[in-house]
């Protein structure tokens, strides 16, 4: 169920500000968090990484640019410190069984309860490859209000029929992981369900994993991501403000 596309374009880690970040580290619900945003806001945004944890510079930017939008912005150590090293001894098929989506679902309920318990009225969900299926997860039993799932991994058809939030998937048109023609399924799936608001859509000319783990110097890719962090933050003003 996993493969090389999960891995490709690694970010460089820091355990520590890289000097550039709005937020700071803190304990919620039982994880390190990154947070960031204003602490009194009423409205949350849950960012759930890929397998390469919550310290890629990246994947803290686009929370910090999500935060400054309003949205008080958690991004969750869910892997427990133990993020996914390429060329690691540990190959992913390994890694993985030590860090299932299920698992991450089960380690989201304490963290939106904090959140809840500090005044938050309204949450919103990301995830990103490995995130996606977290997300998805939560949007089956409407943990949160709205969910954005950015080139899906683990993610079927059959869960696109159990959503009941309002759900936007972004994909990339070069993905093994969640091709287009399981994108567009996902799209039929949740058209018979109008009671649910949806958007999907397809990026051209990119790949899984693009939009944070885009390369500086690619254009396109650059583009893209900044596109698709604008459909994201779209989505949440619409269902959450």
């Amino acid at each position: 169920m996993s493969g090389p596309e999960c891995c490709e374009n690694p970010p460089k880690l820091s355990s520590g500000s890289s000097g550039g970040e709005a937020g700071h580290v803190q304990q919620l619900g039982g994880f390190s968090c990154y947070i960031s945003g204003p602490p009194h806001s009423t409205l949350a945004l849950l960012l759930v990484s890929d397998v390469f944890g919550y310290e890629a510079p990246k994947l803290r930017k686009l929370a910090d640019k999500v935060a400054a939008a309003g949205f008080y912005v958690v991004v969750p150590d869910f892997l427990r410190g133990d993020p996914h090293v390429a060329n690691d001894v540990r190959p992913l098929e390994l890694w993985i069984k030590d860090h299932g989506p299920d698992q991450g679902f089960e380690d989201a309920k304490p963290v939106i309860e904090a959140l809840k318990s500090k005044g938050v009225t309204k949450i919103g969900a990301v995830g990103f490859c490995w995130g996606a299926k977290v997300v998805v997860e939560l949007a089956k039993y409407a943990y949160i209000q709205a969910a954005v799932l950015l080139h899906p991994s683990f993610v079927a058809v059959d869960d696109m029929h159990a959503v009941k939030v309002p759900i936007s998937i972004l994909g990339a048109e070069i993905d093994k992981r969640s091709p287009p023609e399981l994108v567009m399924q996902f799209e039929m799936a949740l058209n018979a369900k109008p009671e649910v608001d949806a958007f999907v859509k397809i990026f051209p000319g990119v790949a899984h994993g693009w939009s944070v783990r885009y390369k500086d110097e690619d254009e396109v890719a650059v583009k893209s991501a900044e596109e698709a962090h604008q459909d994201m933050l779209g989505w949440f003003e619409k269902h959450l403000k």
